[in-house]
């Protein structure tokens, strides 16, 4: 185990910035918990939009130095998450930013949609046999909006969980094994329509030009198919501040201005304070019909 502690969580996301939006309380909670918390970013986020004009120039369009300023930005929100452990797959810029999907850039040479998926697994099957995490935590098949990095990484992190556990494949990668759980990211309706309400609520006072529709949260689904909910459980917010701050440190990407935030479009969304998962594989750790609060719930000592 090389020393590592006995709970053990790995996070697969396509961008920097997606772990903060999606995992940030998650993150803060178990590494603050002492659990190893480890995350593979797929890609740079090469080709993202930058929202403060000074940076403008490291647009792809300009410089193209975007992704390397993002490796940065990453480091700091890993820092104010409490984690430790942050890889790129392949290593940093094996794969490049794919672009919003038919763009010309999914099939660039380098290109992560363009990767195949086995190839670019067998990094992940490395990571997975060495850090041997009982949970993974990735997108659904679409990506949870459709952008083809985070359907790739999906998939990509898939065929990982299943490599890992195979005892023929690439021993030269370490001994097999097998992940116990793995969570989809997701967002319940009611979740959604709760925090676009506080939004009209604010009114006048909500610190950016527009407002985003419900449609432009990632992973919404039912609120039954939401199988676990990770949140401070004794009211203090202290991982609610850890995550704002680690959106915060994706200053290219993300305004955050109290409970709301916008990406390059400037219009508000709600910050979720509280994150949800659903179940895909392994078995639950909450009674049926119950919510799980621990993604570790029935994960054996």
């Amino acid at each position: 185990m090389n020393g590592l502690p006995a709970r053990r969580l790995l996070l697969v996301h396509a961008h920097p910035d997606d772990e903060s939006i999606n995992n940030g309380v998650t993150m803060a909670k178990y590494a603050a918990e002492g659990a190893h918390v480890a995350l593979v970013t797929c890609t740079l986020g090469e080709e993202g939009e930058v929202i403060p004009p000074a940076l403008a120039h490291l647009a792809p369009d300009r410089d193209d130095t975007l992704g390397a300023h993002r490796v940065g930005e990453l480091a700091a929100a890993m820092k104010e998450l409490g984690v430790t452990d942050h890889r790129f797959l392949g290593g940093p810029g094996r794969f490049r930013d794919s672009g919003m999907m038919g763009a010309e850039q999914n099939h660039r040479p380098g290109a992560f949609w363009s990767a195949e998926v086995d190839e670019a697994a067998a990094y992940l099957v490395e990571i997975i046999r060495e850090l041997r995490p009982q949970v993974l935590v990735t997108y659904d098949p679409d990506g949870g909006y459709g952008h083809p990095d985070h359907i790739q990484a999906h998939r990509v992190a898939t065929r990982a969980a299943e490599l890992a556990a195979e005892t023929t494949y690439r021993r030269d990668l370490g001994d097999p094994h097998e992940i116990r759980k793995v969570y989809w990211n997701r967002v319940p309706r009611s979740a959604v329509e709760e925090g676009f309400e506080r939004l009209r609520a604010a009114g006048a006072a909500v610190p950016f030009p527009g407002v985003a529709s419900p449609q432009d949260v990632p992973g919404v689904v039912a609120d039954e198919r939401i199988t676990a909910e990770i949140g401070d459980e004794d009211g203090r917010d202290d991982f609610v501040r850890a995550k704002a701050a680690a959106m915060r440190a994706h200053a290219t990407q993300i305004a955050v201005d109290g409970p709301f935030f916008a990406l390059s479009n400037d219009l508000a969304q709600p910050l979720f304070a509280r994150e949800y998962y659903e179940l895909v594989a392994g078995e639950p750790g909450a009674a049926e019909g119950e919510r799980e609060r621990d993604l570790f719930a029935g994960v054996p000592a």
